[in-house]
């Protein structure tokens, strides 16, 4: 294996974290704000990219580096080794309630697509890059499902999905449509394109935006149940306003509500 190899734990149930056992010398690498706790003897090191070690060369590590400003991360990644003689253990947590997705890679085909904030953790080794879209379609309707992160390698990998998770076997020819944000990864068969909802109706009053992406099988697809932008975009709307007034939605009075709670003058 090009990658390490790792054993690992996950526990928890809507706040999970992942428990990784490293053997000596053994690595993993994560994303800034991930990690939790570790045992001593493990060193802690922040490197440029993912450490990969797959570009040779100054520009080549500069360029793999770079292509990970397109998602919004970091040029830097945090790498975690055992420099000690016995098994030591480090843990990353969910960045919000949801379910963390243990993925091999090798049974994967060696690649894994995944959305651009999905990623946790990942065996060193493993390949943290995006993935290019050659539809028109994609870039410019693709929304929060435009820009997706490839995994690459034989080793193990780790995702987060919010709220609940769902594994769709899609076989060959069969269509799945979901909300763009709603994607938390799939398999390299599957055919991935932005789709135009129609209608005027739904695209004036439907609430739910204006495209979606179509998956096509053959190949496994993993869906979640609240992205993080569906997620702060509800805690935005109830956080208080200029002023510190909230909008009242726990109550069924509402914005009348806030006249009879004695902040008005009444």
């Amino acid at each position: 294996m090009n990658a390490h190899e790792i054993d690992y734990k996950i526990y928890g149930e809507e706040m999970q974290y992942v428990e990784i056992e490293l053997d000596p010398q053994e690595a993993v690498v994560a994303e800034a704000g991930s990690f939790m706790m570790m045992d001593s003897g493990i060193k802690m090191d922040t490197i440029f990219g993912d450490g990969s070690n797959q570009e040779s060369g100054v520009l080549g590590k500069i360029f793999s580096a770079g292509k990970r400003i397109l998602t919004g991360e970091s040029l830097f990644m945090t790498a975690f080794l055992n420099v000690e003689h016995g098994k030591k253990q480090v843990s990353f947590a969910s960045p919000y309630p949801g379910k963390i997705l243990p993925i091999d890679l090798s049974e994967k085909g060696g690649k894994f697509i995944c959305q651009k904030d999905a990623f946790l953790c990942a065996a060193k080794g493993v390949t943290v890059g995006i993935e290019f879209s050659k539809r028109l379609g994609r870039g410019l309707f693709g929304g929060e499902g435009f820009i997706m992160q490839k995994l690459e390698g034989d080793g193990m990998a780790f995702v987060h999905a919010g709220g609940t998770m769902a594994k769709k076997e899609l076989a060959t020819g069969e269509v799945l449509k979901v909300d763009t944000g709603c994607i938390v990864g799939f398999s390299q068969t599957v055919d991935y394109d932005i789709e135009f909802v129609g209608g005027i109706k739904n695209t004036v009053f439907g609430g739910e935006g204006l495209f979606f992406a179509t998956l096509r099988g053959p190949g496994t697809v993993y869906i979640q149940s609240l992205p993080f932008s569906r997620l702060a975009g509800r805690v935005w709307a109830a956080a208080p306003k200029a002023g510190g007034k909230s909008k009242g939605e726990g109550s069924i009075l509402g914005g009348l509500g806030d006249l009879l709670d004695g902040d008005n003058g009444f």
